[in-house]
């Protein structure tokens, strides 16, 4: 099995170009040989997505076949001893484990076609691109990829040169590019095929990580280890792999999908233990909400997980203990050239987490359409206790909590990334600006731009005591958001104490200016010292809305445009 890009041309269709380009369609394998320009234009990324998603759905088959087994292996047991009732458990249970050992296998050939996709949406971006600098140019194309003047379109003489060496230098570029895509995803393929004959798994691999290692050292050490034994620690250690910073983003989400009938089944015991109790009391009856809150953002989460359009997701981390924790990314970040780490705010929680994933997957399509060219990925990370009510999103202690797991995280992504290092951009909305902005003053963040959304202050007076170039500091507020109202608690209780509300005293008193908020100095204030976007009046949750213009900053700071 491999994965060439498309096949021969069985349709005309004119270019914006002026060139006669094959239509999309199917086609035959080009048989390892370079990518052509007519393949390479009829190409579909979302049919190698789909094709991907179906190999990763069989999962379900294995899991549910694996059930049977063990079931029937239990009857048996029941009703049949003796030497034959031993060896046929021994055989069933040999069944079971080859069963289980290819689940991780299925989900990564999902990977490897979820990444060839978009790797060859990249490419076709910039064979677009490379269309519309022709046309712009007055050359033309032709179904092999030459370029030559339009005589029908009059072009100076001095021009047509240099303006085809460029045009010819962004159709190599992005030719190459889908052969080196096909060359990768075809390699990956047939060794993942070549080890369903040698076994999919070797011997438990000797050694851990130490307690405390850094990502760079997990990294080093999941390098150190042959593909059979990393499979070996996907399927019978997921645990430890799925919550690794430093172990590479596709073996994490292999290892937590393989956990999500776990945590489900999980849940609906807790469940079930609540429902036990007659008449449940208040506790009960709250604790029931928040479980049955739980299952639909695990359930959402999950369509989402397998859904085959859009940028697949990596499952980077899930815990479903009291409110739930996830981090999901969209598109691979190792291989991207831009990544998002998106912090969200209070009453974020795993319920929330496929609205919070819409978040991200709109900044994600705006980065698309104005650099369809790039690869870029967006990581939802909510790996805190975000806060529920208002009187308990006054204190920083829950941003203090959550820095060290957010700067291992980034580091992380800095140590599995590979190829040139990609532009990290760390974004955070309301309380998970104050997240970003204590943990950038207090640890440090691997990340090249820190943005900042609705903040209610972000820990610092200054730009500079985020340990970033000022420049590289962004924020935005709209000029609605009730944001603007968290004024600093010493202003609050000075008004309180001359008999006003806290809202009359945040409205009326003029404090220390209308730039000082909750958690610090405003930072799309002007004496911030960082840089500011725009926003319409969208209110608190309106920067990801379509017509803000705050959703075009997002995405052209992710892209260092």
């Amino acid at each position: 099995m491999t994965a060439q890009s498309v096949g021969r041309a069985t349709t005309p269709a004119r270019s914006a170009a002026g060139s006669r380009l094959p239509a999309a369609g199917a086609g035959q394998p080009a048989g390892g040989a370079a990518v052509g320009y007519a393949q390479l234009w009829a190409a579909d990324p979302g049919a190698w997505r789909a094709v991907g998603a179906a190999w990763g759905g069989l999962t379900d088959l294995v899991d549910r076949r694996a059930g049977d087994l063990g079931e029937r292996a239990t009857a048996l047991g029941g009703g049949w001893s003796g030497a034959a009732a031993t060896a046929a458990s021994g055989r069933l249970a040999g069944v079971r484990s080859d069963l289980a050992s290819a689940a991780p296998a299925l989900i990564e050939a999902d990977q490897v076609l979820a990444e060839y996709a978009g790797r060859l949406a990249a490419a076709k971006g910039r064979l677009a691109a490379a269309v519309a600098l022709a046309d712009a140019s007055g050359l033309l194309i032709d179904r092999d990829g030459r370029v030559s003047a339009d005589p029908a379109r009059a072009r100076p003489s001095e021009r047509d040169g240099p303006a085809a060496a460029r045009v010819a230098a962004a159709l190599r570029a992005a030719l190459e590019l889908a052969g080196a895509a096909d060359q990768t995803a075809g390699a990956r393929l047939d060794a993942l095929a070549a080890s369903a004959g040698t076994g999919w798994l070797a011997a438990p691999p000797p050694g851990r990580p130490e307690r405390g290692a850094t990502p760079a050292q997990v990294r080093a050490w999941w390098a150190g280890l042959t593909p059979a034994q990393r499979r070996w620690l996907v399927a019978h250690e997921p645990v430890l792999v799925g919550h690794l910073d430093g172990v590479p983003a596709a073996a994490r989400d292999q290892a937590n999908r393989l956990l999500l009938g776990v945590r489900r089944a999980e849940l609906l015991a807790e469940r079930r233990r609540l429902l036990d109790r007659v008449p449940p009391g208040p506790v009960e009856t709250a604790r029931l909400r928040l479980v049955d809150a739980r299952l639909a953002g695990l359930d959402g989460l999950t369509d989402r997980l397998t859904e085959p359009g859009g940028p697949r997701a990596y499952l980077l981390g899930l815990d479903t203990a009291g409110e739930g924790r996830v981090v999901v990314a969209l598109g691979d970040p190792d291989h991207a050239d831009r990544v998002l780490t998106y912090v969200p705010g209070m009453t974020a929680g795993l319920d929330d987490a496929p609205g919070e994933l819409g978040r991200a997957a709109r900044v994600l399509d705006r980065c698309a359409a104005l650099a369809p060219e790039e690869r870029s990925a967006a990581v939802l990370w909510l790996d805190y206790d975000a806060r529920d009510l208002l009187h308990e999103a006054i204190s920083a202690r829950q941003a203090q909590d959550a820095g060290p797991a957010l700067q291992r995280f980034q580091e992380g992504l800095r140590a599995t990334h590979e190829g040139p290092p990609a532009r990290q951009t760390v974004l955070g909305h309301s309380y998970g600006s104050l997240v970003v902005g204590t943990t950038a003053r207090d640890h440090g963040l691997a990340a090249d731009a820190l943005v900042f959304v609705g903040s209610p202050g972000v820990g610092v007076a200054h730009a500079e005591e985020l340990r970033h170039p000022p420049g590289q500091v962004w924020a935005s507020s709209a000029p609605d958001d009730v944001i603007r109202l968290a004024r600093p608690p010493d202003e609050l209780a000075l008004g309180a104490l001359r008999g006003a509300s806290p809202l009359a005293a945040a409205l009326a008193l003029p404090g220390r200016g209308e730039h000082e908020l909750w958690f610090g100095r405003d930072p799309a204030a002007p004496g911030f010292g960082g840089r500011v976007f725009p926003s319409g009046r969208h209110g608190h949750t309106g920067y990801w809305d379509a017509d803000n213009p705050a959703l075009d900053g997002v995405a052209r700071i992710v892209l260092g445009r």
